[in-house]
């Protein structure tokens, strides 16, 4: 900090919440479904007629570039989102806070401590919200992408090479949009 200054912890606590940085929770999240969104395109071994067997190193490591790639979006998607989401449920979280404050008789409380209420359930409201959406909307993406390339685009292709260019273009592409300004 310049000028020699520490953070108070209520001054960390705002920032952590404005940074790019996910919890330890989230992104076990992510992770974990991303994995699960990566791990859906194998079962197209089945239609393109590849054997199980000799393409499962090719699909686990396609399935973790894959959940990687997923997992960043997921993360930008938030990053934007969360913003987005607490500016609209700004009144309405205010409202449901001044209300239970209220009915709990808390009259007496300080006007900051309200105020510090109400960030955190805004922030809070917001995290859930971001997270849900960016996690539907790229699943949504991430699947409508590798059925694209995998069946139309890359139909005439060898299975190996249509399964990693389709997984994988998927992945970047929607890794690539997740950066992009909105």
């Amino acid at each position: 900090m310049a000028g020699g200054k520490k953070l108070t912890r209520e001054e960390e606590l705002l920032l952590q919440d404005f940074s790019r940085n996910v919890t330890t929770k989230s992104s076990a999240l992510f992770y974990g479904n991303a994995f699960i969104v990566s791990a859906i395109p194998i079962w197209l071994w089945r239609i393109h007629q590849m054997d199980l067997f000799q393409s499962a190193i090719l699909f686990g490591v396609m399935t973790l570039v894959s959940t990687w790639l997923v997992a960043f979006a997921y993360k930008n998607v938030k990053f934007v989102l969360k913003h987005k989401v607490a500016q609209q449920r700004e009144e309405a979280v205010s409202k449901e806070v001044m209300r239970k404050l209220t009915e709990a008789d808390n009259k007496k409380m300080p006007r900051k401590e309200k105020d510090e209420r109400i960030l955190w359930k805004k922030n809070e409201v917001a995290d859930y919200e971001a997270t849900t959406f960016a996690i539907f909307y790229n699943n949504s993406l991430y699947l409508m992408l590798v059925l694209i390339a995998s069946f139309f685009i890359l139909k005439s292709f060898d299975p190996n090479i249509n399964y990693i260019l389709s997984v994988g273009l998927a992945g970047g592409l929607l890794a690539l949009l997740s950066t992009g300004q909105r």
